[in-house]
């Protein structure tokens, strides 16, 4: 299989697919297009029908959408358990993931994905909405479902796999957060895949101005 993904100090749709397969260890080869280069469309229109990132490739079959790529590895290698095994937690842990997919369109906007940097912005309402209810879902999740394992549904699921750029926003923007999600956040940050993705963003040369 090969993934195809964006940046990795900027692309947070990118992560998600990545991390989960790393995190399940499932070997893929990974090709990386830099966003908004001259080209850069057309070079992702040869993997992708949308002409977006991420997208995987297995065989002649190709999966666009990270939701839509987390489904097709989840099926694929159901002994990975990238979903919970429990029905409950598992319906849950879907609709996590799609509001995540589709929702927090005020963070997304005032706080871009940006490895590298560190910066202080003024959050307005929206984006001090949003920063509660991750927060909030982090909570229950952890307190209904992980049974005081670490993730957020006890071992490592699509779901953290899916906010865990989330947790490189708030590291970027120094957006504070109670204890237990800052522990949360911390467990993410330690797991090594999350590592090799920082030190890579950090070490690309491509910069974008915001």
């Amino acid at each position: 299989m090969q993934l195809v993904i964006g940046n990795k100090n900027y692309s947070s749709w990118s992560l998600r697919p990545w991390l989960g397969l790393k995190m399940a260890g499932i070997a893929f080869e990974e090709i990386l297009i830099p966003l908004y280069q001259e080209g850069s469309k057309a070079e992702m229109l040869k993997y992708s029908p949308t002409g977006r990132v991420p997208a995987l490739l297995d065989g002649e079959l190709a999966v666009w959408d990270s939701l839509a790529i987390a489904e097709y590895i989840a099926e694929k290698f159901p002994d990975r358990q990238l979903w919970p095994q429990d029905a409950a937690a598992r319906a849950v842990a879907r609709s996590v993931c799609a509001e995540m997919h589709s929702g927090f369109q005020a963070l997304r906007t005032l706080c871009s994905m940006d490895i590298r940097a560190r910066r202080q912005v003024g959050l307005t309402p929206e984006v001090a909405a949003d920063i509660e209810r991750i927060v909030a879902i982090w909570t229950d999740c952890r307190n209904r479902f992980a049974g005081g394992a670490p993730f957020l549904f006890g071992r490592f699921s699509w779901a953290d796999a899916f906010y865990a750029p989330v947790v490189l926003r708030f590291v970027t923007y120094g957006i504070t957060v109670p204890d237990d999600a800052q522990r949360y956040m911390e467990t993410v940050l330690a797991l090594p895949p999350v590592q090799e993705w920082i030190e890579a963003g950090r070490a690309e040369p491509w910069e974008l101005h915001f």
